[in-house]
């Protein structure tokens, strides 16, 4: 059997076979549906940039997915990349018909639907943390085994990126607060089986919301975050733009979907933007 290790070809690593965008496309292109079109790419380096620089000439529903993202853009401008066919790496095409001030809800409903699709698939407990991040435990403790970034393209589109780790092995982790659903005990790591449970979650959740004028109450997506959100109930750090610094209790979302943090004074600051560090659980 080939190394664990090994470099190469899409079956160099029979552990972690190349995805199949036949099959795939059959089961997720269908009449009346979300997706358009679906592409299968062995590397790039953003899907999300790849995927933007075509926006204006494709329609809404592309989906691309790389079975290796060597520059991958997290929030901040932050990059990262992981061993080939270890996890899924794909940008969606989306254009909403929603007012605009809703539109902050998007990732968020990803978050929402990526967890469902993947809880029901991988048969593993996945949590949310507030704005872009999914979570597992591995060995009691929580870590981060996928992200989400959103991003406008062009006049009416977005492009939502989400990266999961799926079998990214222990002595493969970026970092010790790295994870990967392997590592959190998973049923399946079959990627096909992973990535058609996230798209058709993706597909019935983006669809309510839209149906609903982006109304998170209306369609749901409220929620069903703050049920699966770690984040909430937690004493935070907010490290926010500016150098500026906000620690508090993380106690609701707001209706455009900023977290809402209780200060040490008694008042609470709505934070759109920054980065969460969880500090502890309250109580």
């Amino acid at each position: 059997m080939t190394s664990p290790n090994a470099s190469g070809g899409p079956w160099s690593d029979l552990e972690r076979p190349p995805l199949n965008a036949r099959v795939l496309r059959q089961a997720l292109l269908l009449p009346d549906g979300l997706w358009s079109s679906l592409d299968v790419v062995p590397s790039t380096g953003s899907t999300n940039s790849d995927l933007a620089a075509r926006a204006a000439e494709l329609p809404e529903g592309a989906v691309l997915v790389a079975e290796e993202q060597t520059s991958g853009r997290g929030r901040l401008d932050r990059t990262w990349s992981a061993p080939a066919r270890s996890g899924l790496f794909l940008s969606v095409l989306l254009k909403p018909d929603v007012p605009a001030h809703r539109l902050g809800w998007l990732p968020l409903l990803t978050g929402v639907a990526a967890a469902t699709g993947l809880v029901k698939a991988a048969g593993t407990d996945i949590s949310l943390k507030w704005p872009n991040d999914l979570l597992v435990t591995v060995d009691g403790e929580e870590r981060k085994a996928g992200g989400i970034l959103a991003e406008r393209a062009g006049e009416d589109g977005v492009v939502v990126g989400l990266g999961v780790n799926v079998s990214l092995r222990a002595e493969e982790l970026p970092v010790p607060t790295a994870g990967s659903l392997l590592l959190a005990d998973a049923v399946s790591t079959d990627r096909d089986t992973l990535l058609r449970a996230v798209l058709r979650s993706l597909a019935d959740w983006y669809g309510a919301w839209v149906r609903a004028d982006g109304d998170p109450e209306a369609s749901g997506v409220r929620a069903a975050y703050e049920a699966g959100c770690a984040t909430l109930g937690r004493r935070v750090r907010a490290d926010l733009p500016g150098e500026r610094m906000l620690e508090g209790e993380a106690v609701s979302l707001d209706g455009d979907g900023r977290l809402v943090v209780a200060t040490e004074g008694g008042g609470t600051e709505a934070v759109g933007a920054g980065d969460i560090v969880h500090l502890r659980a309250t109580g």
